[in-house]
């Protein structure tokens, strides 16, 4: 006879991140660390504080990401 567990098994729930610790963030973008604090101190990325903690949402990140243009390259009629 084999056994059976009665009772109820939850799924595990798949949440996506919805916000980033620092280091995190930095990953993401692939920038520093050091390079992150600038962009929050400057103003350009926008960061939430819960407590001493500080991090990032995801649609920060996307919102920053998006606003970065890319530069234009230009080649000159030498460089084709």
């Amino acid at each position: 006879m084999t056994s059976r567990k009665h009772g109820t098994e939850r799924a595990a729930i798949s949440l996506p991140n919805l916000r980033f610790e620092i280091s995190e963030a930095a990953q993401i973008l692939r920038i520093s660390r050091a390079h992150l604090y600038h962009r929050l101190h400057d103003g350009s990325i926008r960061a939430q504080k819960d407590g001493a903690r500080t991090y990032i949402t995801h649609a920060e990140l996307e919102r920053y990401v998006e606003s970065c243009n890319p530069r234009e390259i230009t080649l000159s009629a030498a460089e084709r």
